[in-house]
C-alpha cells in the first residue's frame, strides 16, 4: 500500500554531532509508548506521566521529525532507522532525508517511494506513527522540512523559499518546519511572510542537535530568529529535533525532541496536533509542559487587545527532578532580541498560576521559556538578558487578537 497523504483540518559541514552542552542537566529513556506512561528503558529513570494536570481529552506524545540516512547526506541505513527511533523511546518519528543540494545528491524519486514504504511498515497506529518527509535544501537561504505531502520538491521545482511556499499551497494538508533558523545566512529571505503558506508552515526549530537557536546569529548583527519569523507575521509552532545523520537515531540525550499534545497518537491525530500547534521544544527526554493562557492552550489565539492575561503552566520531569528549581521566562517582541516581560521562579513538579498584562500595540505574540538558572546559555544574547541561562523548553506560542 503506498504512503498515502493525511487531510488535515483546515485552520489549523552537517554530520557534525556537537557536544551536548548541559549534560549534566539530562538523564535518559522515554517510555515505550503514549500507552505506557510508567515505563522505563534499560533501567533508566521513569519521566513524566503523558496526563495534562490543566488540560482534558489529549495525551502526550515525545517526537523527533528531522532525521537522515544514506538516502541524502546521513551515514545510517533507512531501513533500521525507524526501529531505533521507537526502541529509544519515541512516540512519533520521521525521516526527512535532503533534496538534491547541487553537490549533495538527494532522495531519488524510488529512494522517496522507499521511504514511505519503511514509514507504512513502521507505522503502528495507537502505539507508534512513522512519518515519511523530506528537507528542502537551499545553501543560502535555509533548510525547510515538509510532511505529508504524496511528492517532494528539489531545488529545480522550487529553487526558492517563496517558489516552496507556492509549492506547498498546492498541497493541502502538508506541513512545514523552518530548520535550524539562521544556521544559513539568508535566513528564508529573512523570513519574507507569505500569507497563504501561513497555516502550513507550522513549526520553527528553536533547538537543533545540542543547540538553542534563540540567540542565533545575534553576536554577528542578526536578529533573534525567533523574533524575526514572529515579527514577519508567520505562526508556527516551536519544536526541537536531533537532526541526526548518524546510526544511533533515537538514543540521544541533550539533542532537540518536541512534545506533542495528541487525540491519539496516529497520523491523522498528530498532523492534526501539529495544525493546531499544540507542540513544546526541549532537549530534556520525559519531560511534559503544558500551558494554557486564559484557559487557551499554546498556540491559540487569545481574544485579547490589553489586559491581564492569567497563565497556567504544567512543568513536569518526573522524580528524577523532584524538586529542582527552574525558571520561566515570558517574551515578548523586540527587536534584535525578545523583550522579557516577567521572569517567575518555579519548581518542577508543580502548575504554577500567575498573570501577566499584556497589549497588542507591544506586539502580537507572546511565548514561555523554560529555564535552567544555574546554568549558562552556551549561545547568550545581550549582556544581562534574562534568557542568558541554561534552556530546557520553549512553549509555542500565543497571539493576541488584534
Amino acid at each position: 500500500m503506498p504512503y498515502g497523504q493525511v487531510e488535515v483540518p483546515a485552520g489549523f559541514g552537517r554530520r557534525a554531532l556537537l557536544a551536548g552542552a548541559g549534560g549534566t542537566l539530562m538523564l535518559a529513556a522515554l517510555p515505550t509508548s503514549a500507552r505506557a506512561a510508567n515505563t522505563t528503558m534499560a533501567g533508566a529513570p521513569t519521566g513524566a506521566g503523558r496526563t495534562s494536570r490543566i488540560t482534558q481529552g489529549t495525551m502526550l506524545v515525545h517526537t523527533d521529525m528531522h532525521n537522515h540516512t544514506v538516502m541524502s547526506d546521513g551515514d545510517g541505513s533507512a531501513e533500521a532507522a525507524f526501529a531505533s527511533m521507537r526502541e529509544a523511546g519515541l512516540d512519533v518519528a520521521a525521516l526527512t532525508d535532503h533534496a538534491t543540494l547541487f553537490s549533495i545528491e538527494g532522495l531519488s524519486s524510488s529512494e522517496w517511494r522507499t521511504t514511505g514504504d519503511l514509514a507504512n511498515a513502521a507505522n503502528d497506529p495507537g502505539q507508534f506513527t512513522a512519518i515519511r518527509g523530506f528537507e528542502w535544501s537551499h545553501p543560502l537561504q535555509g533548510h525547510i522540512n515538509v510532511w505529508n505531502t504524496s511528492d517532494f520538491a528539489d531545488l529545480l521545482r522550487a529553487g526558492s523559499p517563496g517558489s516552496l511556499y507556492n509549492w506547498l499551497t498546492g498541497r493541502p494538508g502538508g506541513l512545514a518546519s523552518f530548520n535550524h533558523p539562521g544556521r544559513e545566512a539568508g535566513r528564508f529571505n529573512n523570513f519574507s511572510f507569505n500569507a497563504s503558506a501561513r497555516d502550513q508552515l507550522a513549526g520553527l526549530e528553536m533547538f537543533n542537535r545540542t543547540d538553542d537557536f534563540l540567540f542565533e546569529g545575534w553576536s554577528s548583527g542578526m536578529t533573534s530568529p525567533l523574533v524575526a519569523c514572529l515579527n514577519a507575521g508567520w505562526r508556527p509552532a516551536l519544536t526541537g529535533v536531533t537532526d541526526e545523520h548518524g546510526t544511533t537515531w533515537g538514543f540521544h540525550e541533550g539533542k532537540g525532541r518536541s512534545g506533542l499534545w495528541v487525540a491519539e497518537n496516529t497520523r491523522a491525530a498528530v498532523f492534526e496536533a501539529m495544525a493546531a500547534r499544540r507542540s513544546f521544544a526541549t532537549r530534556v527526554s520525559g519531560l511534559r509542559v503544558d500551558a494554557t493562557a486564559n484557559g487557551v492552550r499554546m498556540g491559540g489565539v487569545l481574544n485579547v487587545t490589553s489586559g491581564d492575561v492569567r497563565f497556567l503552566l504544567d512543568l513536569d520531569r518526573g522524580a528524577a527532578w523532584d524538586g529542582k528549581p527552574l525558571r520561566i521566562q515570558v517574551l515578548r517582541p523586540g527587536t534584535s532580541a525578545p523583550t522579557v516581560v516577567d521572569v517567575i521562579d518555579t519548581v518542577n513538579g508543580q502548575v504554577t498560576d500567575f498573570t501577566v498584562p499584556l497589549n497588542v500595540a507591544d506586539g502580537d505574540w507572546v511565548v514561555l521559556r523554560i529555564s535552567d538558572p544555574s546554568l549558562p546559555n552556551g549561545t547568550p544574547g545581550p549582556a544581562g538578558h534574562p534568557c542568558n541561562d541554561f534552556a530546557v523548553a520553549y512553549t509555542s506560542p500565543w497571539w493576541l487578537r488584534p
